[in-house]
């Protein structure tokens, strides 16, 4: 019988003699051989969508380094896209998300069926002791993008919306809890092995709208898919939380919780269930940095989850710059470290 890979028993709860890991944006601009691609797609819309092209960046880090799970190279902008709103990336600048008419929105997942594609490529290029993961913005998190139209970690306008119109940034959000339901267990009929839902501006709201805006929605999002998918485990990563982080693992019942740089991983660990796998939170600009001091914060984090279930990963995504040697030398670091 085939072993359960590592990175999934993991999330199921079970200490892992090896600690898995993976790197939020492991398949990306700091690889040349993705710039390589990047420029044969065109525009970064070409290269999420043209099934052949994503799959070969998914599988680009994991050729080079030892990593535990492929993530399907995509974007969390495409549920925007498959409700109807005009989504483009304006080079050196990032998204750029047409005028919002929210009465207008109508999911429709034949519009970004290159994404379920490439999953289904990748899976079945996929080493089996390897994870392949799948991936969401959270609902808070889009509707920030969708009503701002571009990405700008203040986002006042929408938190002002947000206070202001609760009834009216409800439906939206409503509406985007359900379209990233259908989205993510599309990605799983696809061959996603657990998904990821990313809350990249969580820690922007003050804890009651955090609790309406962040947990509520995503609580249905994790019943729901455990409903249709009781064997998939879900990761949540509300960043920037702070001391909500514990309440989020509590009250949304996700079985992975990523953390960002900022958490102290042995006090979150005292503060959630045994069984939950956490998930970080190595700072990225030490990775960019290397050395002693990269090697000297991989292993305190290594020693700080010891005898629990985690995986190892950044706090945020990959810096451009970072230079591939030190992915090497980090990989290098958590295969020879031991529970």
């Amino acid at each position: 019988m085939q072993e359960t890979p590592v990175l999934l028993q993991a999330l199921q709860g079970k200490v892992t003699n090896r600690v898995p890991f993976w790197l939020m944006r492991q398949a990306g601009r700091y690889l040349p051989e993705y710039r390589a691609l990047r420029q044969q797609a065109g525009s970064f819309l070409n290269l999420c969508f043209t099934p052949e092209l994503a799959a070969e960046v998914t599988l680009q880090p994991l050729r080079r380094f030892d990593m535990d799970a492929a993530i399907i190279f995509s974007d969390i902008l495409v549920v925007p896209l498959a409700l109807g709103q005009k989504l483009d990336f304006v080079e050196g600048e990032g998204p750029r998300l047409g005028p919002l008419d929210t009465g207008s929105l109508r999911y429709d997942s034949s519009r970004i069926t290159p994404v379920y594609d490439a999953l289904s490529l990748v899976r079945r290029q996929l080493p089996p002791d390897k994870a392949l993961i799948g991936f969401a913005g959270a609902p808070w998190t889009v509707a920030c993008y969708m009503i701002q139209g571009y990405g700008d970690g203040a986002f006042e306008s929408v938190v002002a919306a947000a206070k202001n119109n609760p009834a009216e940034f409800g439906m939206l959000v409503g509406m985007l809890t359900e379209a990233t339901i259908e989205h993510l267990s599309a990605q799983i009929r696809a061959g996603a092995d657990a998904v990821q839902i990313f809350d990249s501006w969580a820690g922007i709201l003050p804890e009651t709208e955090f609790s309406t805006w962040v947990i509520a929605p995503t609580r249905r999002i994790v019943a729901e898919l455990n409903k249709r998918h009781p064997a998939t485990p879900i990761i949540g990563f509300p960043r920037q939380a702070g001391y909500l982080y514990a309440r989020y693992a509590a009250e949304t019942g996700v079985q992975g919780l990523g953390a960002d740089p900022s958490v102290d991983l042995s006090q979150l660990a005292a503060g959630v269930s045994p069984g939950i796998c956490l998930q970080g939170n190595l700072d990225p600009g030490l990775l960019l940095k290397g050395g002693e001091e990269l090697t000297a914060a991989a292993e305190n984090i290594l020693e700080a989850m010891r005898h629990r279930p985690f995986i190892f990963n950044l706090g945020h995504g990959v810096i451009k710059e970072t230079p591939p040697e030190h992915v090497a030398a980090l990989s290098a670091v958590i295969r020879s470290f031991r529970q």
